[in-house]
């Protein structure tokens, strides 16, 4: 498989405290990999690197084979990847077509020269633009379509906030979208339909998926591979069934095990009765 996210002894320091410490880490093209771990276990700091918001302390990220360590984020993204956010970030004052149409503006070629003369191209390109968007959020049935094109986001509710911004991230056509707990705050059943949709994303559009996600069903029912963090640092990586029996990984989890009790009377300190 052609490898796409290539990553080697990333590594990043607030105040001395190490958030990911020499973590390598790989996808291919076409993978569903997710990122689990405890909480504080780097798991949004690694992200945050990847999409160019913090940048690393040593190390190297390649993005089909070129390093984007230094990118700026909307440089990140005209490359080709995309995130969301574990807290929805969406534009609440506009409507859900105006928030995936604005996403497109990586992709515009009409300066502000065809926007200020509204120029026959500009107005091509904005109905492309347009088109574009309302296929996106086609993605996702009637939940943002139809009349709810033109409502303003604010008034969706917060499962459907989730959809709009993964439709968001679509609208950039991306080649990899990074996905933070995309369940996060959803029931069940809300959760089971979310995580059809991911797995959508590559088997209907294409796209390379990395995810960070607390859900284990969200992350065995869509996971080809599984990675493990613990203090910034890889501790497990495998399928789902290899990590979720790995010794370390419960341990990260639930703490220490336990010692079984001794049969043994306890030690005295030769003092009799």
């Amino acid at each position: 498989m052609t490898r796409l996210l290539d990553i080697e002894k990333l590594s990043v320091t607030f105040g001395g405290l190490h958030a990911l410490k020499d973590l390598d880490f790989h996808v291919d093209e076409g993978e569903i990999v997710s990122v689990i771990g405890p909480n504080g276990a780097g798991k949004t700091t690694f992200f945050n690197m990847i999409s160019g918001m913090v940048q690393p302390s040593s190390g190297d990220i390649r993005f089909e084979g070129k390093s984007i360590v230094g990118f700026d984020p909307n440089q990140v993204t005209a490359m080709g990847i995309t995130r969301t956010f574990q807290n929805v970030r969406l534009f609440a004052n506009m409507t859900i077509l105006e928030n995936v149409m604005v996403a497109q503006h990586c992709r515009t070629k009409q300066g502000a020269f065809g926007a200020l003369f509204n120029t026959k191209a500009f107005k091509q390109e904005e109905e492309e633009i347009r088109q574009n968007a309302i296929d996106v959020l086609s993605f996702f049935g009637t939940r943002l379509t139809g009349y709810r094109l033109e409502q303003p986001a604010a008034v969706l509710s917060y499962a459907n906030r989730r959809r709009l911004e993964i439709a968001r991230a679509m609208a950039t056509r991306p080649k990899l979208i990074l996905l933070d707990e995309p369940v996060a705050g959803m029931n069940p059943k809300e959760s089971v339909e979310l995580t059809g949709l991911i797995g959508r994303l590559r088997s209907e559009w294409g796209f390379t998926v990395v995810m960070i996600e607390h859900d284990m069903g969200v992350v065995r029912d869509v996971s080809d591979r599984v990675v493990v963090l613990d203090h910034g640092e890889p501790i497990a990586q495998g399928s789902y069934e290899e990590v979720s029996t790995d010794p370390q990984v419960i341990e990260a989890y639930l703490g220490r095990p336990i010692e079984p009790k001794s049969d043994k009377p306890a030690a005295t300190d030769g003092a009799t009765t």
